[in-house]
């Protein structure tokens, strides 16, 4: 993962750099990913921040399908390695624009829906696969609902992987903000980011608490329900593994809307 702060805009560019994976998530990349929203919190030549994915294929995948999360044997509980991945979960109130290029799935929205708002390329799609797989999508679905219309979020983690979103489809719905031609997502979002980073800091920083304690109390409820959602639904990981085999997340025939 690269940090670069530019310090005459004040905006900072987060990339997660795993191309070759489409930026998938390891453990590792998820704990530092946790503390560079908590570094750029005391970084006051930081006024703003875009968060993106090398490469172009891909913003993020979510977490890499090899890594291996031990879970406590209690239903109660569930250990999420991405939970505490974006920034609001680590108290950064400065305002975060997530540039997307390519494909956005899966453990991506815990990163676009703690974003304020979010920039896309022409070629960029979103999809859940959780239920393809035999998993429940929760702090996905909760992330999006605050986005989007709900019949909307209940179509894209209900068709898994068959069916993606695209770009303008999810302009229409209110998921991105703007849509640029493919490639200029980041040039735009760092456009936007160094305009917001040119205002008082104090201001805009309040103006952000504000905009998400419209919604935060029903997301805190929500997300407190999604562990054992998750505990309750899942398919264990062998019945996963006989169904499933080594199948990419992101694989499959499917169709853009």
């Amino acid at each position: 993962m690269r940090l670069e702060v530019d310090k005459e805009t004040g905006v900072a560019l987060v990339t997660l750099d795993r191309p070759a994976k489409h930026n998938a998530l390891t453990l590792e990349m998820a704990a530092r990913l946790g503390e560079v929203w908590r570094e750029l919190r005391y970084d006051d030549a930081v006024r703003a921040a875009v968060l993106t994915g090398a490469g172009g294929r891909a913003f993020c995948t979510g977490i890499d399908r090899a890594a291996v999360v031990p879970q406590p044997s209690s239903p109660y509980t569930i250990d999420d390695p991405l939970v505490a991945i974006g920034p609001k979960a680590n108290d950064l109130w400065k305002p975060v624009v997530a540039a997307v290029e390519g494909m956005a799935c899966g453990g991506a929205f815990y990163l676009i829906g703690e974003s304020e708002f979010v920039v896309a390329g022409e070629g960029a799609t979103f999809f859940d696969p959780h239920t393809t797989y035999g998993m429940v999508s929760a702090f996905e679905t909760v992330h999006m609902a605050q986005r989007m219309p709900f019949g909307e979020v209940a179509r894209m983690a209900l068709m898994g992987t068959a069916e993606r979103i695209s770009a303008r489809r999810a302009y229409e719905t209110g998921l991105v903000s703007e849509v640029t031609p493919a490639g200029g997502a980041v040039a735009a979002a760092r456009e936007a980011a160094a305009v917001i980073a040119s205002y008082p800091t104090e201001a805009v920083q309040g103006t952000v608490r504000a905009v998400w304690s419209a919604k935060e109390a029903a997301r805190a409820t929500a997300l407190a329900h999604a562990p054992h959602l998750v505990a309750l639904g899942n398919l264990p990981p062998d019945r996963q593994a006989a169904l499933f085999g080594d199948r990419g997340r992101g694989g499959g025939a499917y169709r853009v809307r």
